[in-house]
């Protein structure tokens, strides 16, 4: 329910920085005290109110500009700040430290780090400079035995230094009988001490560098502490380790009875979902323990969205616990209900989001009004294919389009090596992809050896030995020629998607990168792994076509041109990219259990949880339209499964949704077994879901139990032409039939004009009388 407005003083309702806050808004601004946690709901205003704060605090002459530091995440953030703060007081709010966290500390190092035994004139080394460095050292120190990349090591020292854990503090933990660790921990060592001589930094270092200055300098902690009167600290939730050390020495006393800033932090637990960048939940549910005196201010009023959306919301989030209790509501009415749809297959769903944005556009939304959100990069496939084919322009936030990301490139170069031998730059690009030792020097001996004899590159491999090469080399590229020659003579005989499954499992292609130490690899897998069930669906469709046909289809696609029309393009982009924005209509897609929440994440303590919150931060970021949907059979791995549906969908209250297709449509299904389990585990739960899988489900079919006796029985046996009748859809004739036991799926035209595909096995038909 709406808060009344409270009684206020005739001064501070005419002040142009409160007066047109909500109560809550202007308590949050006015407070004044050691430590202040504003727990901002989405939607609910949080930069407004941390922009008024600030220039308040400047107008009432309680901090100079130049008192107040303000951190945020991102260049974008502090940028809008500075300047939303500059416009509420023009020049006066000249002279504040708003920036990022590397920002200001890079500032404060400049300043200080002679301390630390480094010139000020430190350079600072980003992404690629490590990256090569790294190389470097992982080569002379011989690590690469153990499979250690530059990405590898490069992911997991970072990982230790923004938890504050030094090379000695690693090898006190580091298990026994863990060569990888150990090599990457030597590399770590040889690491600091490359950067210490070149007197260089990386970006973890600025972090680090600044919280050991401030705890090992008494001095200096006090002459920083005396020159800030307020800290503030925007999307608190998301900080990991060295950034709430930064706080906390920034903030508490070096010395008991020291004045210290004044701490102001904005965040929502229930937005957290950056565990995997080191982000700990911790550091906003404890705040009040770590800061004795905290004041609270709880912002529920959401300006974003209409009521049933952010009904939806409070009823998925209210299902995690250990969270600070709020429930958004809003003054723009209740809206448009909730739509839904189940289909039966990816591409009916992504048809399904084509058709609705092609309704919208009709209707007047512009396509940029328009998002897309999914939970993993390797699901665009489906959607950009039919965006294509619909003719919905549309552009990848945070991300390369599907056929541009360099594994699917390295993957279609290896088809037309199979396809057009005499390709060379096709063959060139993968010749040491995954990495089998041929470098650029072998490389161009290959070329010449190749030129010299009339041979095609992958000629050449096969009749390496003749290129006077050392034996390993040698090895590689006579099984990589001896792999391509295979392949290519099974393209004539078998389905051109086994041939390619098998010729990818023989040259390691996918499982180099599924073993990698990388995160980043393991979802360039789950991409290869999406391309094999793309070129599976394709070779069910066309049983007589040829590898060249595939590419052909798949150049077309790729190369389509970027439609684009005033109304600019639909956004594609996952949940976590999605944080922080927010539009008039939005699609939250693949919801599945297994991909939302991801099947990663359902063994991870926390991680159900966590899950649930990147749900919520999907649902909370539509204004006026919210769809939802999901696949009942999704290809994975190359092989068609069933999935059940989300378990956060069964969170939604049923008044909420119209579906327009729902699950037990296509199928039936349970939160425990099902029929073909061999295909797949039971998940292991957080309390809070464990608790609530013994409650009733809210709604029949998918959501709930299936009886041991309905296990039991003997699966359905139907031919075309059998009349059948299904629990919702009545009675229909089978037109076709595909596949056979578990997976046979059956065509059925419904007396009432619907045609559906279903699963015999699962769905709710029986053979009529």
């Amino acid at each position: 329910m709406p808060h009344s407005p409270s009684s206020e003083h005739p001064a501070v309702a005419a002040d142009p920085l409160v007066s047109g806050l909500n109560p809550q808004q202007r308590e949050a601004v006015l407070y004044r005290g050691p430590a202040l946690l504003i727990v901002a709901g989405a939607g609910s205003g949080k930069t407004r109110v941390l922009t008024h704060r600030i220039a308040h605090l400047i107008s009432t002459h309680d901090a100079w500009p130049s008192q107040i530091l303000a951190i945020t995440f991102t260049n974008k953030a502090a940028n809008e700040m500075r300047e939303r703060v500059g416009q509420l007081l023009g020049a006066a709010a000249e002279g504040m430290w708003i920036s990022t966290f590397h920002s200001a500390c890079v500032r404060i190092l400049r300043r200080e780090i002679a301390a630390l035994g480094l010139g000020a004139s430190f350079t600072i080394y980003d992404t690629h400079d490590s990256r090569v460095l790294l190389k470097r050292l992982i080569k002379e120190r011989h690590a690469d035995v153990e499979g250690l990349t530059a990405a590898a090591a490069q992911h997991r020292i970072s990982a230790w230094k923004n938890e504050l854990r030094d090379p000695d503090d690693v090898s006190r933990e580091l298990q026994p009988g863990d060569p990888t660790g150990e090599a990457v921990l030597d590399v770590y060592r040889a690491y600091d001490d490359a950067l210490r001589r070149a007197n260089a930094l990386d970006f973890d270092d600025i972090l680090v560098y600044t919280v050991h200055l401030l705890n090992g300098f008494p001095e200096v902690r006090h002459r920083y502490q005396q020159k800030w009167l307020h800290v503030l600290v925007d999307e608190y939730q998301d900080t990991n380790k060295a950034q709430y050390e930064l706080i906390r020495a920034l903030t508490t006393p070096a010395v008991e009875g020291q004045p210290v800033p004044a701490l102001t932090v904005v965040g929502d637990s229930d937005q957290s979902i950056y565990a995997f960048r080191g982000a700990d939940l911790r550091n906003i549910i404890d705040f009040d323990k770590d800061f004795p005196g905290t004041h609270v201010v709880l912002l529920e009023q959401n300006y974003r969205s209409t009521q049933r959306i952010l009904d939806a919301a409070n009823a998925v989030i209210a299902r995690n616990y250990d969270r600070a209790a709020k429930q958004l509501w809003s003054s723009l009415g209740d809206g448009e209900p909730i739509e839904a749809f189940a289909g039966y297959s990816a591409h009916d769903e992504a048809q399904f989001v084509a058709d609705e944005i092609t309704r919208l556009h009709r209707e007047g939304l512009d396509y940029r009004d328009i998002a897309v959100f999914y939970r993993t990069n390797a699901q665009t496939r489906a959607l950009e294919e039919i965006f294509v084919r619909a003719g919905v322009p549309y552009r990848l936030v945070g991300g390369t389009k599907f056929y541009d990301r360099a594994e699917i490139k390295d993957a279609l170069a290896y088809l037309v090596a199979l396809v057009n031998p005499a390709d060379e730059l096709s063959v060139r690009r993968v010749l040491n992809v995954p990495r089998r030792g041929i470098g650029p020097t072998t490389e161009s001996r290959l070329v010449h050896f190749a030129a010299e004899h009339g041979l095609t590159l992958p000629q050449a491999l096969s009749q390496a030995k003749g290129i006077g090469l050392g034996p390993k080399v040698t090895q590689a590229m006579t099984s990589l020629g001896q792999a391509l020659e295979d392949a290519q003579r099974a393209l004539s005989t078998e389905r051109l998607d086994e041939v390619v499954h098998r010729f990818f499992e023989h040259i390691g292609l996918i499982e180099a990168l599924r073993t990698s130490l990388d995160d980043q690899d393991h979802a360039r897998a789950e991409n290869l792994e999406e391309f094999e069930a793309q070129l599976t669906d394709y070779a069910e469709k066309n049983p007589d076509a040829q590898l060249i046909d595939f590419l052909t289809e798949v150049s077309l696609t790729a190369a389509a041109d970027d439609l684009e029309d005033e109304s600019g393009s639909v956004v594609l982009m996952t949940l976590h990219t999605a944080k922080g924005l927010e539009y008039p209509a939005v699609f939250v897609t693949g919801l599945e259990q297994g991909l939302l929440p991801h099947q990663m994440s359902i063994d991870e303590i926390g991680g159900i949880a966590e899950e649930r919150r990147l749900f919520y931060v999907g649902l909370t970021r539509a204004q006026r339209r919210l769809y939802l949907s999901l696949a009942v059979n999704r290809t994975v791995f190359g092989q068609a499964q069933t999935h059940e549906p989300s378990q956060f969908l069964a969170d939604i209250p049923d008044d909420l949704i119209n579906w327009r297709q729902r699950p037990e449509d296509l199928m039936v299904s349970s939160l425990g077994s099902r029929g073909d389990s061999s295909r797949r585990s039971t998940p292991s739960l957080s309390p809070e879901d464990s608790s609530r899988r013994t409650q009733t489900p809210k709604r029949g079919g998918w959501a709930s139990q299936v009886t041991a006796e309905s296990l039991a029985k003997p699966m359905l046996q139907v031919s075309v032409g059998d009349r059948i009748r299904h629990a919702s859809f009545g009675q229909g004739t089978v037109r076709e039939l595909a596949g056979e036991g578990r997976k046979q799926v059956a065509t059925i035209v419904f007396d009432g004009g619907a045609r559906k595909k279903l699963v015999v096995a699962l769905a709710p038909i029986t053979l009529a009388e």
